[in-house]
């Protein structure tokens, strides 16, 4: 398909600079075959049954904006995809400064040396610091902001806790799986009450996520990989909960791509640990869940290409319309809706 079909006009205010508070007194906007119906996030449980399962994305944010200085030249680099214990694959700004071998002082005793430069314009990074380099990523790093909130406003201390969802568990995402920014432990305490039962899987959210897409065809555009993992419990109880008549309900699209990415033809969910590009577009056949908690998009994003997949292009391009002449707030801080096909 064009990529342009994907294309809308957002104000911009109507980019969120923070979340609501509380979190689950963000706006939802439930989008069905039969029409549209404005809720608050902390109505979810009376919109679920028992039996229903929702599915979070456990990865933690970690601070990956690294800032250095090679010369007079200044260095910003934005961690991508681990390659190894002290390997990170990149996006970095002044790029065409560096060539392999070079070596950039990042501060708090970090250094990192250019190992590669990629055909996509990354550059892979070689880490040399005293101690785990988890340790010193958190002396050095920052708080990777999206680049539409980034360039509005710095990262600041209330970022560090904003950014991270409750169930955050296990670093090494550069982004956060912002679906679940919205739930509170109230909320889960309802669902609980209501029956509706939860299970986490990884998914380590590249800087992938936030970049345009160039092609004028979805199929000439390429994903980056990313690393999630779907336990072999965890994939045993949504293969018992979809037997049982239970929806496996997505909470974000990073948990929505990796069930699908370990999903086989009959829908059954099977253990999966490694890299995923799934890339999905309106024409795909979903083959493990039954809806949606999302966020709202950028125009021509993959991800709301993988919306449009699920409800169809013109109920989301009616949805999206609705919600910005609504005033719903957009993106990662942004208000919420729940796709039900």
């Amino acid at each position: 398909m064009r990529v342009d079909a994907f294309d809308f006009d957002l104000p911009q205010d109507r980019i969120a600079l923070r979340p609501a508070s509380p979190r689950d007194a963000a706006r939802m906007l439930v989008v069905r075959p039969d029409g549209l119906e404005d809720r608050v996030v902390r109505d979810l449980p009376a919109l679920l049954a028992p039996g229903d399962v929702l599915v979070f994305n456990d990865t933690r944010v970690i601070p990956a904006q690294l800032f250095g200085r090679k010369g007079e030249a200044r260095i910003g680099v934005t961690l991508h995809k681990r390659e190894g214990p002290y390997e990170w694959r990149a996006f970095v700004r002044n790029a065409r400064r560096l060539k392999p071998g070079d070596r950039v002082d990042f501060g708090a005793g970090l250094e990192g040396i250019v190992a590669d430069k990629g055909a996509d314009g990354s550059v892979l990074w070689r880490f040399e610091c005293d101690g785990p380099l988890e340790a010193a990523l958190h002396a050095a790093g920052a708080m990777p902001l999206p680049p539409y909130i980034a360039g509005k406003r710095p990262a600041d201390a209330r970022d560090a806790e904003d950014y991270q969802t409750m169930f955050a568990a296990r670093e090494g995402a550069v982004a956060a799986p912002t679906a679940a920014l919205h739930f509170t432990p109230a909320l889960i305490a309802a669902l609980d009450a209501r029956g509706v039962r939860r299970e986490t899987l990884t998914l380590h959210v590249g800087a992938g996520t936030f970049l345009p897409v160039k092609a004028e065809d979805t199929r000439d555009h390429r994903m980056h990989a990313e690393w999630g993992e779907v336990g072999a419990d965890a994939a045993a109880r949504l293969n018992a909960a979809r037997a049982g008549g239970g929806r496996i309900i997505a909470v974000g699209t990073t948990s929505l791509r990796l069930l699908e990415s370990a999903a086989g033809e009959d829908g059954a969910i099977a253990p999966f640990s490694g890299d995923t590009d799934i890339f999905i577009t309106p024409g795909y056949r979903f083959r493990a869940v039954a809806g949606l908690m999302t966020n709202f998009h950028l125009p021509r994003s993959t991800l709301f290409m993988l919306v449009s997949a699920l409800m169809g292009l013109e109920t989301m391009r009616a949805a999206y319309a609705h919600a910005i002449g609504s005033g719903y707030r957009f993106y990662s801080y942004g208000d919420s809706s729940l796709l039900l096909p």
